[in-house]
Order: C-alpha cells, then structure tokens, then sequence
C-alpha cells in the first residue's frame, strides 16, 4: 500500500478532497484530473466561500483546492476561517491570480499551497500528496514573488539550538511524531518546542513558520 494513503481509524484510505470553484467546468477539470490517481478522492465540490465552509465541516476532507476570487468572501477570508475551525485540514489555493500581496495574505491566513491553475496535471496530483503530508506547495512563479516578501520580513527573535532543529524538520513537513524519532526526544518536549518557535516567530500555523524557516535559509523556497 502506497505511503501517500493516510491511516484514519486504523485503516488506510485515499487522500479525500474538497473542490471549491464557482466555475463548474473548472471544478469539472480539476475533478478528472484528480480521478486518475487511485490516491486521491474528491468527496465534494463548493461554488461559493460559505458552501466551502459548511462542507468542510460536513465532510472534513483532508485537502482543499480553493479559488481565491469567490462570489461571496475572497479566499484569504475562506482559509482564514477553516484554518480557525479546522486546523487539520490543508488548503491550497489553485488561482490564475498571481499577486505578491495576495499571496502573502493567504499564507498568513493559514494556506499550505498556492498554485496557477495552468499547472500540469501531474504536478496538481503531487501538491496534494505533499500539502496532505503537511509539506509547502507553491508554484514556480509564486515562489519568486513569496522569496522577495519573505527576505523583507523583520527577523525573529533568537531561537535555541534545538528550536532551530525542530522548526528545520517541521518545514520540511515531519509530524510531531517522526520529529520525536529523528531528535530522541518526547513528543511533549517536541510540542513545547514548536509552541515557542511559533511564537518567537510570531506566527500561528506551521505553515507560517516553513515561510520563516525559508527565509531563514534552513530550508529551501520548495516548489512541487
């Protein structure tokens, strides 16, 4: 059985996915894109940011592709909210809007992705394998403009030795516990210290603290 299947309840179940686009030949096309990997499973489809998140609640799929440009609340809101409510749930942004202060603003907001929706088919497929795995996906082109945003961040307050470890394996997209394996370490002392790494870095999700570890160069600007 393939790593990229996640265990829940003991048993290993494809990558389930929640499509959120108000054009439906859009959704159509991402959808059959998806159904050709055995991996993953889109269990439901949103037109509009308040359905994404009753459905997210609903059916609470492990990934989201979410548009930015919405009828009813843009996609910075959207994540924002889920990131609040369901913390455990991956949102990538799939858009054809390529703006510094937008992509800024919804990593902020909690986003583990953001790709084009010129993206190949294939490397859709790979982004939510990775963004399930807890892993950054952000396109070619975004990285440049999220590169110049993260080296103008102010730097952070000085982080321990093995904080700074624990943020590196984090950025990387470890769980606490393959970190509690690589460091020797209880997974009590492993959440202590990502609780004070996130908050000398002023932040509030791991996602914001990998923009951090980027800029920081423990970890390179990943793109998938």
């Amino acid at each position: 059985m393939s790593k990229n299947l996640l265990q829940k309840g003991g048993r290993q179940m494809a990558i389930q996915v929640l499509l959120v686009d108000d054009h439906s030949l859009v959704r159509e096309g991402v959808r059959r894109f998806l159904s050709r990997d055995p991996e993953l499973k889109v269990i439901g489809e949103a037109a509009n940011g308040e359905e994404a998140i009753r459905k997210a609640r609903d059916l609470r799929p492990d990934v989201i592709l979410l548009d930015l440009l919405l009828p009813d609340m843009d996609g910075i809101v959207v994540t924002s909210v889920l990131h609040t409510e369901l913390p455990e749930i991956q949102v990538i942004i799939l858009t054809s809007v390529l703006e510094e202060s937008s992509l800024m603003s919804v990593m902020r907001a909690g986003a583990i992705g953001y790709l084009l929706k010129d993206a190949q088919a294939a490397d859709l497929r790979q982004a939510v394998k990775g963004a399930a795995a807890g892993q950054i996906q952000i396109s070619a082109q975004a990285s440049a403009c999220l590169l110049r945003e993260v080296r103008a961040l102010e730097g952070p307050d000085p982080l321990t030795v093995r904080e700074t470890d624990v943020l590196r394996l984090l950025a990387q997209g470890y769980s606490n516990k393959e970190i509690v394996s690589l460091l020797h370490i209880s997974e009590d002392t492993v959440k202590t210290h990502v609780r004070h790494v996130l908050a000398k870095l002023g932040v509030r999700s791991r996602t914001q603290a990998t923009l951090a570890a980027m800029r920081l160069g423990l970890v390179p600007l990943a793109s998938p």
